[in-house]
């Protein structure tokens, strides 16, 4: 299928004559001669043309009054311009609403085929990179956020609000494993950034000064090995959304440049001796409370007000055990698909196993459960062997049956931290918050033991430590 070429010329010999060059070389030739017919094939009509050669100055107007209107649609097509006395005035004119070319009359042709062919390749790429952006969308719609839970409802409900607004930065929050990542892609692919791009970082996997230069660049020689000059995430991500994921680990001297990024909206590179303007949208995730962490002088109180323009509190899944319903076959369906395999049939055993269990690791532990199952299967059966779940009921809460012990996923779902966290929070639950009680079954001291619970805020719920403190 031939690409479309729209030509607007009214001068009926150079018109009839680029018309039927064009064809010869392979395009689909439109030809108007005059702006009248041309807006209608283009406005009226949805004409999607790749280019657009047209005269300058028209019997009924000039060209880039079209070309104006044409962007206001958003149409994707490069513009061509001929003119036999073109003024300074409308070359500026037309640089600025974004014309690729403007060439003298007489032009040869073969200088014209080169430009056209610019253009076109030009085009191109920017209708692939629309495609992209429109998939982008269709993949990551707010109904990805699955559940019919009224929690799971509400956090649709929000997301559908936040989509349609410009926010400039928002916190998302909740436990390691509860989606942050996929909210945060649900936010940007379908919303008005969507067609540019989104960055990614995991601040707590960088150390400090590799962090710094990835977020904000620097020039060549700006320190030892930095033997080029390199364009900072915050710089990939204008106009875009630059998603911190983990922000609560980030350093206290980045969390003070990065406020001032966001407050001045520039950046200077490391290195560099002036500042270049951005417009970006951040968002930023933690699995920590932010709040305690600033009680702990470990984050910037004003970087924590200037970011949370909205605050996004995702639940636990233990908090909307009914989802699963929903989540596990399509995770099924997923890892089947990824697979080769063809699991349909879970049994009544494997739902009660599911339903009872607390699931520290969240969606993430389920979705790792579920692929060891999926990968291990033989046939349609959905085994029980394969579970390995540490526990059956929710009164076990993810400790085995001897009440001496605890048991922790080993799969990734949970961090050290977190498992660090758990340990000392069901130890002191099952000694009633009794500290010497608890360290003495932790084999450490009461003073080691009371530092983590402070260190994780682990308070007994009437903050009484029965009488141990």
């Amino acid at each position: 299928m031939s690409d479309t070429l729209l030509l607007i010329e009214d001068e009926e010999f150079l018109g009839t004559e680029l018309a039927r060059h064009f064809k010869r070389e392979g395009w689909d030739v439109v030809h108007h001669v005059d702006l009248a017919g041309a807006r209608t094939a283009l406005l009226d009509n949805h004409l999607s043309p790749l280019v657009v050669v047209s005269d300058m100055n028209l019997p009924d107007g000039s060209a880039l009054d079209l070309l104006e209107e044409a962007r206001g649609q958003h149409l994707t097509a490069e513009w061509l311009f001929l003119t036999g006395y073109g003024t300074v005035a409308d070359s500026v004119r037309a640089l600025r609403l974004g014309a690729y070319d403007f060439l003298e009359k007489p032009c040869d042709q073969k200088r014209l085929d080169l430009v056209v062919a610019g253009a076109a390749r030009s085009a191109l790429a920017q209708r692939r990179l629309e495609d992209h952006a429109i998939n982008q969308n269709r993949a990551y719609p707010v109904e990805n956020f699955v559940g019919s839970s009224e929690k799971a409802l509400e956090v649709r409900d929000i997301l559908s609000r936040l989509i349609q607004v410009p926010i400039s930065a928002l916190i998302i929050d909740g436990e390691t494993g509860t989606g942050k990542g996929l909210v945060a892609r649900i936010i940007h692919n379908s919303g008005p950034r969507a067609k540019e791009p989104l960055i990614e970082v995991n601040c707590a996997a960088l150390p400090r000064e590799l962090l710094e230069s990835e977020l904000f660049g620097h020039e060549a020689g700006a320190f030892t090995g930095a033997k080029n000059k390199r364009r900072g995430l915050v710089q990939q991500a204008d106009q875009g959304t630059l998603f911190l994921d983990e922000i609560s680990e980030m350093h206290p001297d980045l969390q003070s440049k990065l406020l001032k990024v966001i407050e001045d909206q520039k950046v200077r590179p490391v290195g560099a001796d002036k500042e270049m303007a951005i417009d970006v949208q951040i968002i930023a995730a933690s699995n920590r409370n932010l709040s305690e962490r600033i009680a702990e002088g470990e984050f910037r109180s004003d970087l924590y007000h200037r970011l949370s323009v909205f605050q996004l509190t995702l639940p636990a899944l233990r908090d909307r055990i009914e989802d699963l319903e929903e989540l596990v076959p399509l995770i099924v369906d997923e890892f089947n698909a990824m697979a080769g395999r063809s699991v349909s049939d879970i049994p009544k055993e494997v739902w009660s196993a599911l339903q009872s269990y607390d699931w520290p690791g969240n969606v993430r532990e389920l979705r790792n459960v579920i692929e060891r199952c999926v990968l291990f299967s033989e046939g349609s059966l959905f085994s029980t062997r394969w579970l390995q779940l540490p526990g059956q009921s929710k009164s076990q809460s993810k400790a085995s049956t001897d009440d001496s012990s605890i048991s922790l996923p080993l799969d990734g779902s949970m961090s050290l931290e977190d498992m660090d966290r758990y340990i000392v929070n069901t130890a002191l639950e099952k000694t009633q918050y009794n500290m010497t009680a608890a360290a003495r079954k932790l084999g450490t001291t009461r003073q080691t033991l009371r530092y983590r619970a402070q260190k994780y805020g682990i308070k007994a719920p009437d903050n009484d430590e029965n009488g141990n403190a």
